[in-house]
């Protein structure tokens, strides 16, 4: 189960943090650029919105994995 978690399951948490990084620091971008614009700025604070829920997501997620494995597994 420990060859899965780190071989398997980190990287995709990892892959996945990076997505919803990129998704935020995009709806930063937006919002920035549009900011004259009441649409972009609504589309960049939606971005950044999902972004940090994402990143919470999969930071729960991850948490969650590590506490079982710490304490199931070694027992």
């Amino acid at each position: 189960m420990e060859k899965i978690v780190v071989n398997i399951l980190d990287p995709i948490a990892y892959l996945l943090f990076a997505v919803a990084l990129f998704f935020f620091m995009w709806g930063l971008t937006v919002f920035i650029w549009k900011a004259d614009q009441d649409e972009g700025r609504t589309t960049g604070k939606r971005h950044m919105l999902w972004g940090i829920v994402g990143m919470f997501i999969i930071v729960s997620v991850q948490g969650i994995i590590y506490f079982i494995r710490a304490t199931v597994f070694s027992l």
